[in-house]
């Protein structure tokens, strides 16, 4: 987006972005307007120079010139709203991929303090009105035109109607700026409360099953009900800005045009204009109310855009988790993950190596401490002291996307999307690669074995058609088939049985064998195959061995795992 992440500055990048389209759609649609405001005066001229004094041949030419003018704005408005329209979708398109890349950046940071919905809404509605404003101004600046042709039409039919429209057009268009600016704050809050709504009812969906086991269906649905009230309230309010804003500038442009006619009917019964004059004036009186509703339209617009500019803005400039590095990692990465001193939220003094195709358990008996140690891995947040190495590196020197592209950090809540089994696994899987190994270690097969299609059955939004042991297998498969260098797995297996927990743990050494993998969680079967387990009790490692001799000699470990 550049330096600026203002309201303005999304604007402009929108304008900027597409103005091509809105210099064609502009010149094309003042070409119409244009055209537009010839009409009535070629028809004056055709009463005063081929009806009042007939002549047939007069008549037939006129009517041709009267036809080409017909054809010039028809092709002007087809044309220029075309254009129009492509830059104001393109422009829509290009913010889009702005909110999303953003939101999606290694860095992360833009989903704090926005729930999922909102961030939906300000990708979707927001980047919709701030591209329709590439319409708008088209079409704003092809009414200017065609109110100065009015005028201009006007001056050469008579002087004191030219100065009156040039006079009261630009008073109009000011009055309708400042009628606007209401509508621009009611538009901002009801697009917050829209945002909202869209969160909370992202949230109620998605745990919906958690819902009916709580039986707080009743409480869900008053909190959306209330939700979604005041974002209709929020509606209403903006939709009341915007009739008021749209009738009095209606009122005021009629008045306008009933004292145009006023002062034309005066000079008409004393004689300073024809009949023909007459047409002409009256006709341009019909006309101009077109591009001054145009104008006012274009400003309710613009006070739209601007307050969903600013949304976008907001996203567009959160900021980071964390800053990112530039070094790129070594390929392949020998995998070896170094702790120095690592302090942070609860953890602290955390010195632990794992060595290259390393199987190693860390078992952490606070869950908080656990979910630290992970941010810290995956780098969603830098630690208050000490710091993780890969291979030698620091990892806050490495950039976010090459450091991903070598350690992968699947967390335990780790979301599925909608689309085919086999799309879930290969997600992250390098292009070519062979699902097989990673679906067998996951016991995924138990898994295609239920749906309709197997690995290509689809299994609903976020995994809603399987079971959260079957949510599990798929989401470790996926981590698995990601074939990264260092592979860190939290609590993989928390709603599995016994039986497929065991198959697991024997899989995941197969598939990993030669990679450094690290489990942390606290399953006797997962911890039992691997290579030596570290114990975190009180933020501090008190433990480092063998599964077997830590369930033999450390009550701690044996109460964390065993119970």
């Amino acid at each position: 987006m550049g330096a600026d992440m203002s309201g303005r500055g999304v604007i402009r990048r929108a304008v900027a972005g597409q103005r091509r389209d809105v210099v064609v759609g502009s010149l094309l649609g003042a070409a119409h307007q244009t055209g537009e405001a010839l009409v009535p005066v070629l028809i004056g001229l055709i009463v005063d120079r081929a009806v009042v004094r007939p002549d047939g041949g007069a008549l037939a030419a006129w009517l041709v010139l009267l036809a080409v003018v017909y054809a010039m704005l028809s092709y002007g408005f087809r044309f220029g709203a075309r254009a129009g329209e492509r830059a104001a979708e393109q422009a829509a398109h290009q913010l889009r991929l702005d909110v999303v890349r953003r939101v999606l950046a290694p860095h992360g940071g833009a989903e704090a303090g926005r729930p999922p919905g909102a961030l939906v809404n300000v990708a979707t509605e927001d980047a919709r009105r701030v591209g329709a404003l590439n319409m708008a101004l088209t079409l704003g600046i092809a009414a200017v035109v065609g109110v100065v042709a009015g005028a201009v039409l006007l001056l050469r039919a008579s002087v004191p109607l030219g100065l009156l429209v040039l006079i009261g057009a630009p008073v109009l268009m000011a009055l309708g700026h400042y009628l606007a600016r209401p509508l621009e704050h009611r538009s901002e809050a009801e697009q917050e409360r829209a945002a909202h709504a869209s969160g909370v009812a992202a949230d109620l969906v998605a745990g919906v099953r958690v819902l009916k086991g709580l039986r707080a269906e009743r409480a869900a649905v008053a909190r959306y009900r209330s939700t979604s009230q005041a974002s209709r309230e929020a509606n209403v309010r903006a939709a009341r800005a915007a009739a008021l804003q749209t009738g009095l500038m209606l009122t005021l442009t009629g008045a306008f045009i009933a004292l145009v006619a006023l002062v034309g009917g005066r000079l008409v019964l004393s004689g300073s204009i024809g009949l023909g004059a007459l047409v002409s004036a009256v006709g341009l009186a019909l006309f101009l109310p077109g591009p001054i509703a145009v104008l006012a339209w274009a400003g309710a617009e613009l006070a739209k855009a601007r307050a969903s500019a600013a949304r976008i803005a907001d996203v567009l400039a959160a900021p980071g988790e964390t800053t990112g590095g530039t070094t790129e990692p070594a390929t392949p990465a020998s995998g070896e993950l170094r702790l120095h001193g690592l302090g942070h939220a609860g953890l602290h003094g955390i010195d632990l190596t794992v060595r290259p195709g390393e199987h190693l358990g860390i078992v952490v008996t606070d869950t908080a401490h656990a979910a630290t140690l992970l941010r810290c891995l995956a780098r969603r947040c830098d630690p208050d002291r000490g710091h993780v190495e890969l291979d030698g590196t620091p990892v806050t020197e490495l950039a976010p996307a090459a450091l991903r592209s070598a350690l992968l950090v699947a967390e335990h809540d780790a979301q599925l999307f909608d689309g085919t089994l086999l799309d879930n696994v290969t997600a992250a899987a390098p292009a070519g690669a062979d699902p097989q190994p990673s679906m067998d270690a996951a016991a995924v097969d138990e898994v295609a074995a239920t749906l309709p299609g197997g690995t290509s059955g689809r299994i609903g939004e976020r995994g809603s058609f399987l079971s959260g042991g079957q949510r599990q297998r798929v989401a470790l498969a996926r981590a698995l088939a990601a074939d990264r260098s260092v592979l860190v797995v939290h609590d993989p297996t928390t709603a599995v049985d016994a039986a497929t927990e065991a198959r697991i743990a024997t899989g995941i050494r197969r598939a990993r064998t030669g990679r450094t993998t690290v489990l942390v969680t606290s399953s006797p079967a997962l911890l039992a195959a691997t290579d030596r387990v570290v114990l975190i009790d009180g933020g501090t490692i008190t433990a480092d061995a063998p599964h077997e001799d830590l369930v033999r000699d450390h009550s701690v470990y044996r109460t964390a795992v065993l119970t």
